[in-house]
């Protein structure tokens, strides 16, 4: 389910927390399982996780094409005012997020490179839950749990852009794909957020753009991500919002990290 991170308005310019006039940019990320696979692998997980595409939150015979246990899924979506109006809402009445330590029930990543959000979903989706048990060690991601652990949001945002591998790893991911990439400067109205699951058995929302990690609710024992009771706390939920709102908006697009079926 290929598709560009089309240009629009920049959305990640209304983050306070990001100066647009000092920003750094990435290329944007295609919406391509196989790109984000090779992504991944390239950072460190195994060969034995992959991204797939999602065909459907309601259909039973279409959910049964992925391979179970889902570790995370990436929610990619436009940026709309619902959204917007959505994010300010929830967020106005909460503290920054200055987690840090081995304490963190997630790890959470700010945005504050523009066009990056593909890769911080991606970032989101394999340092945490499941997947996270099963970087490989030395490997860049490995690096990066481990650097990133003790500093606060403001400081792991900086090791993001400072990093060299992360840069390159992007680039090479940026230049593949169905599409023809877009420039880093130009302006984008597709999204991408994370559902992981913690140890706790908690459904944790991993969006850069936010003040910070967002609990949406305890699933059961035996529940992944792509469960119902974890489908209804987040995508669903996030969905309906976004079809009760002005824009009566429905575009999205979903990918589940799981299994490998090679």
């Amino acid at each position: 389910m290929a598709e560009s991170e089309g240009t629009r308005s920049d959305p990640h310019t209304s983050n306070p927390s990001i100066n647009p006039t000092k920003k750094q940019s990435f290329i944007p990320l295609e919406n391509n399982p196989e790109v984000m696979t090779s992504l991944v692998q390239k950072l460190g997980l195994p060969s034995t996780l992959a991204f797939h595409d999602v065909y459907s939150i309601s259909e039973p015979s279409l959910l049964e094409f992925v391979p179970r246990p889902v570790h995370a899924l990436l929610l990619v979506f436009p940026v709309t005012s619902t959204y917007e109006d959505s994010r300010r809402e929830e967020d106005g009445p909460l503290p920054e997020y200055s987690g840090s330590g081995n304490g963190e029930e997630v790890i959470w990543f700010r945005q504050t490179i523009r066009n990056a959000c593909g890769m911080i979903g991606l970032l989101h989706a394999a340092c945490n839950g499941g997947a996270r048990e099963l970087i490989a060690p030395s490997t860049d991601l490995a690096n990066l749990i481990s650097n990133a652990l003790p500093l606060d949001p403001a400081a792991r945002a900086q090791l993001i852009e400072k990093s060299p591998n992360i840069a390159r790893a992007h680039a090479s991911a940026a230049a593949q794909g169905d599409t023809a990439a877009p420039a880093a400067d130009d302006n984008v109205d597709l999204h991408f957020v994370a559902f992981v699951k913690s140890a706790e058995n908690n459904l944790w929302e991993l969006d850069g753009r936010r003040k910070g990690p967002l609990n949406r609710g305890k699933l059961g024992d035996e529940d992944d991500v792509l469960a119902e009771k974890a489908l209804d706390l987040g995508v669903r939920r996030f969905l309906k919002r976004e079809t009760d709102g002005e824009g009566n908006e429905m575009r999205f697009s979903l990918v589940a990290l799981a299994p490998s079926m090679d």
